[in-house]
């Protein structure tokens, strides 16, 4: 079994604790007095500060030293919270990520420049001198009287503790750092030499501080390890300034200061796991809390991955021997097949679950993206965000980060109006765009909403014509025409800007929809706003399908787009060659004849079926020789050469080694809406 790399462990805490201070900054641009978020971005500065210095990562800590500082003053009182720290603070984050993967590269002057703008954000006015991080006032002012504590420290760390990238050297600088500090070291601990191991710590320490800071000052000290220690901390005593006297302030970083109780962001702990929230008190007599850290287990994603390889195979196994076992007259034999048919259904399901995400992961990352882009266009902007619990395939998350970034920049540019425009359109100054997911059988359906000023559908026409999409005056749908937004090349922006206006990302976003399966669909309101849904599958690997025949060949009908199957007798099948519909609770539906369209040559079946599927609000009938039953599919991907084949999303392996082809439901329901339209038309 592998070890894993601790740098590579400290990467992955270190990028979800730039995420919490992401969300903390964000959530700060709308309340700039909440002392909870202030205290919490200050907590998670200071966390990504300590363990980037456990592991050696230099550069880093020094830089966010600067911003944990920042945050100091504003938590104290001596500056406020501005809009403009905020946004030099989030302009660190993407310097600190490359610190943090690149830590020995050359960055430039990319810091001191970024520091340059966090020092013109605190110090104030833009003419007030520059001294260190943080302008110094020059007036003097009067110090209020300060309480001078005593407290004796004793405590030891695991014997593994250095091993895992703990230096107790550290501990001890940041205790020297509060205040006066005398630190004994005891040794009884030590083995003899032959048994002792180098990497095994066994000192423990006693120190006694003197410090105008309290009891949660010296538990920030050993916030990273409080779990696995022992720790004692008793006052021994204090004393009280008499009189006020007046000092000059000096621009030198403020020592950690008490901090309300605000939870720990689980980020850059140098444990291979997530940690329990730690309130910044804590006694000191409370035990050591082992058992949280055991619910929950970080995996890699390849692992989950190639597990899921193996449930497939053991499907595709589980299948053949029930094919046998339904063949045979052996009731042990029958007996075990159904066994193993439940076990592994039960497994399959446990698969699925450990591979669903929550969208809210996928969610967050564009709350920076839209304040950024509110800053660089100046429209004032909302971002709601809806149904962040709805879980879906995690290879589904990663492949639609990138189609959603490209739909959230379209609704700011082209949707979202200027706030003069809005209030003389007699709507709000803040536009909104809205992400939501929510499920619908075996599909989630992510939108991307805006209140902005709609598509133009004349525009639209006339940048498709002159591109030569479509021939002057031809008849389109509304729908029809709203697609052409994402052929290839396509944009009716007047100017290129950094935003937009060079005809590329929406063709991305298709194809990518189209890959995973899924479909787009649009709606679009003049003045009103547009939404773009996105309607994916649940999951890419296992899904339940309906197997069915046509001619000699079997197909696969994702089980989630079924509603419901009809007989289709022969002389009804004659009846309707002319327009092929079929009466549905009194709505007409077309049907699509599967042994036409795959041209099997082969001659129906006394007794067809139809199979009627949806995809949303549309609905279409497959006209099929045979309904075999449900078949747990396993989607295997179809070769190079097959990509353009569209009525088919991928194939699966049967019970008798036999390869079926999975049917592409959104493609069928298209073909099926588009041959209404044209039957329409030439009635």
């Amino acid at each position: 079994m592998s070890t894993l790399d601790p740098v590579a462990v400290f990467r992955m805490e270190a990028a979800e604790c730039l995420e919490t201070i992401e969300a903390g900054l964000l959530d700060l641009t709308h309340e700039l007095d909440n002392k909870d978020l202030v205290d919490a971005v200050f907590r998670g500065l200071h966390t990504l500060k300590g363990s980037g210095a456990m592991f050696g990562f230099e550069a880093l800590a020094a830089f966010t030293h600067h911003c944990e500082t920042a945050f100091d003053r504003v938590r104290k009182g001596e500056v406020a919270a501005t809009s403009e720290l905020v946004a030099a603070v989030l302009a660190t984050q993407d310097h600190m990520r490359a610190l943090v993967d690149q830590p020995d590269a050359d960055h430039g002057d990319t810091g001191q420049k970024l520091l340059a703008q966090l020092q013109a954000a605190v110090g104030g006015k833009a003419s007030a001198p520059a001294v260190a991080i943080v302008a110094a006032p020059a007036a003097v002012r009067e110090a209020p009287a300060k309480k001078t504590n005593s407290w004796r420290i004793r405590f030891s760390l695991p014997a593994n503790s250095m091993a895992n990238g703990t230096n107790p050297l550290g501990l001890l600088d940041e205790l020297r750092d509060l205040g006066e500090c005398t630190v004994r070291a005891n040794t009884s601990a030590i083995p003899p030499l032959d048994e002792l191991a180098p990497t095994e710590l066994h000192i423990s320490w006693d120190v006694t501080l003197t410090s105008e800071q309290d009891r949660s000052a010296i538990d920030d000290v050993f916030i990273f390890v409080l779990d696995d220690m022992e720790l004692s901390v008793e006052e021994i005593g204090g004393t009280a300034a008499a009189t006020a006297a007046p000092v000059e302030a000096k621009p030198t970083p403020a020592p950690i200061a008490a901090v309300s109780a605000v939870p720990v962001p689980p980020a850059a702990v140098p444990q291979f796991r997530p940690v329990e929230a730690v309130p910044a008190r804590r006694e000191a007599s409370a035990p050591a809390s082992q058992a949280k850290s055991a619910e929950n287990v970080r995996v890699p994603a390849e692992r989950l991955d190639e597990l899921m390889d193996r449930v497939g195979e053991l499907v595709i196994a589980q299948s053949r021997l029930s094919q046998l076992a339904s063949a045979s007259a052996d009731i042990a034999l029958r007996s075990v097949s159904e066994e193993i048919e439940r076990l592994s259904g039960e497994l399959r399901d446990t698969m699925m679950v450990l591979r669903m995400v929550p969208v809210a992961t996928l969610f967050s990352r564009f709350r920076r993206l839209v304040h950024d882009l509110a800053r660089e266009t100046g429209k004032v902007i909302e971002l709601v965000m809806e149904g962040e619990t709805t879980e879906v395939d995690k290879t589904v998350i990663e492949r639609l980060a990138d189609p959603l970034v490209h739909l959230v920049r379209n609704s700011i540019d082209h949707g979202l109006e200027m706030p003069g425009d809005r209030l003389a359109a007699g709507k709000t100054e803040a536009g909104t765009v809205t992400l939501s997911a929510r499920q619908a059988g075996g599909e989630v359906i992510i939108s991307i909403k805006d209140d902005g000023r709609g598509i133009n559908r004349e525009r639209v026409r006339a940048k498709a014509e002159s591109s030569g999409l479509i021939h002057p005056g031809q008849p389109l749908s509304d729908s029809e025409l709203l697609q052409l937004i994402f052929a290839p090349g396509f944009s009716t922006a007047a100017a290129i800007t950094n935003l937009s206006g060079r005809g590329v990302g929406m063709d991305v976003v298709k194809k990518t929809v189209e890959e995973l399966r899924g479909a787009i669909d649009i709606v679009s309101v003049p003045g009103q706003g547009s939404e773009v849904s996105l309607r994916i599958p649940l999951t890419l690997a296992i899904i339940d399908g309906l197997l069915v025949r046509v001619g000699s060949g079997r197909y696969v009908i994702p089980l989630s787009a079924v509603e419901e199957c009809l007989e289709l007798s022969l002389e009804e099948d004659l009846r309707s060659r002319g327009r092929s519909f079929i009466s549905l609770r009194d709505s007409l539906v077309p049907f699509l004849r599967l042994r036409d369209l795959f041209r099997t040559g082969t001659k129906p079946d006394v007794h067809q079926k139809v199979v009627v599927i949806s995809t949303g609000t549309e609905r279409v009938g497959l006209v099929v020789d045979q309904i075999i039953g449900d078949h747990q599919t396993v989607i295997k991907s179809m070769s190079k050469l097959h990509n353009d084949v569209a009525t088919f999303s991928g194939a699966t392996i049967l019970g008798d080694g036999s390869v079926a082809l999975i049917l592409d439901v959104g493609h069928l329901v298209a073909a099926g809406q588009q041959q209404e339209a044209q039957l329409r038309v030439a009635g």
